[in-house]
């Protein structure tokens, strides 16, 4: 269960501390192999969810399999959102923290849908209009989806430009239900 709240709190909290000690790019890297090894592992992500396991025995496990693998602020992290019982938040946690870090460094995730796979110099092109659009670095996440016929759709937050031409048609059967003008 998603607790947005509990993860932005302290998503920032470790942002405030990775911060103050210049190493946002690690603590970044840190979480990011914490959430690799949490998809990775059904144990564990079952071990986060379970409420008779002790928050001692949790943390002991996440030393175990984590030092040596991340900062010892990262680890101190981990730790003390395990004794506040936030474990089954970490996702949630990890990607508020990566939200944060894009906004300090002004990028921009965007989702592109489009109908065929783009060569790379279509991908530069998108890249470099994106930017343009946004005013911002932007990290472009590409897939195809042959469903939307020709044409992309593009999320930037809540926004969505939508010029598949599935949206067209749609627009367009929609038009003449309605009765709208006919072109002759």
């Amino acid at each position: 269960m998603k607790n947005l709240r509990v993860a932005r709190r302290y998503a920032g909290a470790l942002m405030d501390i990775a911060e103050s000690g210049k190493n946002i790019d690690r603590t970044a890297g840190d979480l990011e192999t914490i959430a690799s090894t949490l998809r990775g592992s059904r144990q564990l992500r079952l071990l986060t969810l379970s409420p008779v396991v002790s928050p001692a025995k949790k943390a002991g496990v996440f030393r175990a399999i984590f030092t040596g693998r991340i900062g010892e602020g990262t680890m101190k992290f981990i730790d003390l959102v395990v004794a506040k019982q936030r474990e089954k938040h970490l996702p949630e946690i990890i990607e508020q923290f990566a939200l944060l870090r894009d906004e300090k460094m002004g990028i921009v995730s965007i989702d592109v849908t489009s109908a065929v796979e783009f060569t790379p110099s279509q991908e530069k092109d998108l890249n470099n209009e994106l930017e343009r659009y946004t005013k911002k670095k932007v990290r472009v996440r590409l897939t195809v989806d042959r469903a939307i016929k020709a044409g992309l759709v593009v999320r930037i937050g809540d926004t969505v430009l939508d010029a598949s031409m599935r949206r067209q048609l749609e627009l367009l059967k929609a038009r003449f239900l309605e009765g709208g003008p006919s072109t002759n």
